[in-house]
């Protein structure tokens, strides 16, 4: 008989599972009302959002304020408990570990917050508050932690002599570069960042995005960015989810939304953006009116109510997201 190749003949290998995986996340928050504190309502603050995010992966997550995108990056961290919905870290289901359970995981997820000084005590040091993640978890303590900090401070593009100063000393650059080296401290396998770069200056945000994509290069760290800006979305991720009203309408890669959007908020979002050549001119449509409560939600499409191509379908049947085209996904009945 002939010989088999012993290589050929292996199966291949199985893909890795994503870092985080999210289900039909839901979180809804309770209205208590009169002296009893009665539930009269609820904030359906995130309504079924699905997503995964790979291992050197950007998940742009975008849409209007109050869509519901902060809350999400919040539910999957467990700072808040989502109130329906499956998240797993690294194929572990995380959703309803306890305090103690949790623990080792919350090593493996990390936050950047929107606001680098009010995310930092003003009475610790900078390299106080770097370090504290290390001494909480029991990781490094004395000559070792400050070994550690120093270098995170220098990969971080600051000085290991800051290590000293406090939150205030520091331009708001150099702070969010502090929470950025906060965040790395645990070697996480993922990091939220909830508009990490949204209170700086332009040229400033342009590196702080360029330090973050090359620490993801270096350790491939997963990131969920969490953003408004277009333009800031295009240049960091790989794949982008439209929120609205704690929906996902439309899920692609970066290249296929940015170039055909299929749903219409996507498309009045894009031609939101300014375009730094006056030359260039195109037609600017402007999302009518404000986004609805998330108490009340319009029921079917919860974007009718702005939509210029709204029908009666739209208005009575909410839209499934759907794949329209390869790896491209939309939440419209038009489409």
């Amino acid at each position: 008989m002939p010989e088999h190749d012993e290589a050929g003949s292996r199966a291949p290998a199985a893909p890795a599972a994503p870092v985080l995986e999210v289900k039909d996340l839901k979180k809804h928050f309770v209205i208590r009302k009169g002296l009893l504190r009665r539930a009269a309502g609820h904030v359906r603050a995130v309504d079924g959002v699905s997503f995964a995010i790979a291992a050197g992966e950007t998940l742009g997550l975008v849409g209007e304020s109050g869509c519901g995108k902060s809350t999400v990056g919040r539910a999957v961290l467990r700072l808040v408990e989502p109130t329906e919905g499956v998240i797993k870290l690294n194929g572990r289901d995380i959703t309803r570990l306890g305090k103690a359970e949790l623990r080792p995981y919350r090593r493996q997820m990390q936050i950047i917050f929107q606001d680098p000084f009010s995310s930092l005590d003003p009475r610790m040091s900078a390299g106080a508050i770097v370090g504290e993640p290390l001494h909480v978890h029991g990781i490094a303590r004395g000559a070792r932690r400050v070994v550690q900090v120093a270098e995170l401070f220098e990969r971080v593009g600051l000085r290991r002599a800051q290590m000293r100063n406090y939150p205030h000393q520091f331009s708001g650059g150099q702070r969010q570069r502090i929470g950025i080296a906060r965040a790395l401290a645990l070697s996480p396998r993922l990091i939220i960042a909830d508009e990490p770069v949204s209170s700086l200056d332009v040229s400033i945000q342009a590196q702080v995005l360029n330090l973050m994509m090359d620490l993801q290069r270096e350790r491939g760290l997963a990131y969920l960015f969490i953003s408004h800006n277009l333009a800031v979305v295009e240049h960091i991720s790989q794949r982008v989810a439209v929120m609205y009203l704690g929906r996902i309408v439309e899920y692609a890669d970066k290249k296929s939304l940015f170039t055909t959007p299929l749903h219409p908020y996507t498309e009045l979002l894009l031609s939101a953006v300014p375009v730094p050549d006056p030359s260039i001119r195109r037609d600017r449509r402007v999302l009518q009116g404000d986004v609805p409560s998330p108490v009340k939600p319009p029921s079917g499409c919860h974007f009718h109510t702005r939509c210029p191509y709204a029908v009666d379908l739209c208005r009575v049947e909410a839209p499934a997201l759907r794949e329209i085209r390869p790896g491209h996904q939309a939440a419209c009945h038009l489409r």
